[in-house]
């Protein structure tokens, strides 16, 4: 707090004042960074006039684009806040939960017959998938990005293909 203090050219009271402590800077953090990120991928999975192949890609793109150009704050904010912070990993992970359920609930409203069950575990899956690889990919920038997501779409088309009304 100190060093944002000093950064910022304020007093650590002033700081503590707004936030009141640590883990009030880390929410006001994901809060204003995560409402971005999630704004931008909602406008991708939710483009009506796109296929299930290019809705895909488009979001996944998205996705792999933000976190490979704000990588100290993508690793800061899933990684290290969230295991220094209880307050912030809970926030996190209801975030991911939320895109999850949010992206079933479009599964739901786009696949014609589908179990609305099978579409919010499609959805969460989905969700772990491309996070979990994207921070795989990360760690391995030798990868091209556009091989990355190609593999993800071909896996959501499939899983989406394999998908029969009950």
């Amino acid at each position: 707090m100190a060093s944002i203090a000093a950064e910022a050219g304020i007093t650590k009271p002033i700081l503590y004042r707004h936030f009141g402590d640590k883990s009030g800077l880390y929410q006001a953090l994901a809060n204003r960074h995560i409402t971005v990120v999630i704004g931008l991928l909602r406008e991708q999975f939710d483009n009506a006039d796109a296929d299930l192949r290019g809705r895909a890609r488009s979001t996944i793109t998205a996705y792999l684009d933000m976190i490979g150009s704000n990588l100290n704050l993508y690793r800061f904010l899933f990684h290290r806040a969230g295991a220094e912070d209880s307050r912030t990993h809970s926030q996190m992970a209801a975030i991911v939960r939320g895109l999850g359920e949010e992206l079933g609930e479009v599964i739901t409203a786009t696949a014609e017959g589908i179990d609305p069950v099978r579409a919010q575990v499609l959805g969460h899956a989905f969700v772990g998938m491309v996070q979990a690889t994207g921070d795989w990919w990360l760690e391995h920038p030798e990868v091209d990005r556009t091989e990355v997501v190609e593999g993800l779409v071909s896996v959501i088309v499939a899983a989406m293909s394999a998908t029969v009304p009950r």
